[in-house]
């Protein structure tokens, strides 16, 4: 966008506007003399006003308990957001100095004991996100919802991942016996802890610092059970071989600061997960794209693999 530099100035900016990457949202580095933020440029139609706010608050507010993960910043007027002609906002928050723990396409460490130390770590971070979320105000916030309608309903956040383009008739069905299967499973599943998750702790979610494991991009953020915190973070492995010790990894990690959920139900948290980013990326591609395919293999195998060893 030609008028970039013109929005970034707003945060007192006084550099140059560089595109780091462009996924959901378009992130910028800018610099506030010589100091690095990064700018979003926020999707269109994803997150309402009050629903990015309410990220923003969310994140200025664990971060001041000392979770680590970015500050938003506010403009000059005091202000957090900024709202373009187009109807679309920017906000700009804290730059992260480090390196992601993996690529968004890779499968990750290849030596099997580092890996799980990392994910042992990771699950430590996401207890600690999930305690400082229940030690702050929270009942403000406007955020969507991971729960039951939302997962697995009639028309779910991300989609009817049931109509993946991809999908051939008999895959669908399938879909939609898992759909069922799994609903029925979740409204059974009695005390499952619930409340504010990040619900995208994906590898490029999670950054290497000096100081440990960041986590950024809360876009996704809201309010769900928390074993699907621990079901995302391991999407990304759902073919490793040993992802079993991942899991237990994880889980490890986590219940040293929180009760984990059991294996059985992180292994259904990673399926939703699946379900999930293959109706996520129905409106995000076109409809003969091979993305499609890839999404609804995913969770065909997720599927067939949860309904199977149940």
């Amino acid at each position: 966008m030609s008028d970039l530099p013109e929005i970034a100035a707003q945060w007192g900016a006084n550099g140059p506007v560089q595109l780091i990457a462009e996924r959901e949202n378009a992130v910028y580095k800018i610099l506030r003399d010589g100091t690095p933020m990064a700018l979003r440029l926020h999707r269109a139609g994803y997150q309402s006003e009050a629903a990015i706010l309410s990220e923003l608050r969310w994140m200025q507010r664990l971060e001041e308990a000392g979770f680590a993960c970015p500050k938003p910043l506010a403009q000059t007027d005091g202000s957090l957001l900024a709202r373009l002609a187009d109807g679309r906002f920017v906000s700009v928050i804290t730059w992260v100095e480090g390196t992601p723990i993996g690529a968004m396409d890779s499968a990750g460490d290849t030596n099997v004991t580092s890996h799980c130390d990392l994910y042992h770590q990771l699950g430590r971070l996401l207890a600690q996100l999930h305690n400082t979320s229940d030690g702050i105000k929270t009942d403000d916030l406007t955020r969507a919802a991971w729960d039951l309608p939302g997962l697995l309903g009639k028309s779910p956040f991300w989609g009817r991942f049931w109509d993946n383009p991809s999908l051939s008739t008999g895959e669908k069905k399938f879909m939609l016996y898992t759909q069922q299967t799994a609903h029925a499973h979740l409204k059974a599943m009695k005390g499952a802890d619930f409340g504010l998750i990040h619900a995208d702790a994906l590898q490029e979610n999670v950054f290497h610092t000096k100081t440990g494991l960041t986590l950024i991009d809360f876009d996704d953020a809201g309010f769900g059970y928390r074993g699907y915190d621990l079901g995302v973070c391991l999407s990304q492995h759902y073919a490793a071989r040993h992802l079993n010790d991942l899991i237990a990894a994880v889980a490890e990690g986590y219940g040293a600061l929180r009760n984990a959920p059991t294996t059985d139900e992180i292994k259904f948290f990673l399926m939703l997960r699946g379900l999930a980013s293959c109706g996520w990326v129905i409106a995000r591609q076109p409809k003969k794209s091979p993305v499609h395919r890839r999404y609804a293999e995913r969770a065909l195998h997720l599927a067939h693999q949860w309904l199977t060893t149940s």
